[in-house]
């Protein structure tokens, strides 16, 4: 599995720590449930959720925008 670019994460988030912030929570959840196809072959929780993230199949949502 080919880690996707800073570059193209940053466009899907608005700051490295709202990224590591998300990829950190979709890696627990990850771990929690092992029996994905792709964290059975050996690759990295952390790998599959920054993917996920790049492919756009993870939508982040920012609280702060909310409150006012």
């Amino acid at each position: 599995m080919k880690q996707p670019s800073l570059d193209i994460l940053m466009q899907k988030v608005d700051s490295k720590y709202s990224l590591v912030v998300a990829a950190a929570k979709r890696a627990r959840m990850l771990m929690e449930n092992p029996e994905q196809e792709e964290l059975a072959k050996g690759v990295k929780a952390v790998s599959v959720a920054l993917e996920e993230i790049a492919e756009g199949k993870l939508i982040l949502e920012n609280p702060r925008e909310e409150v006012k």
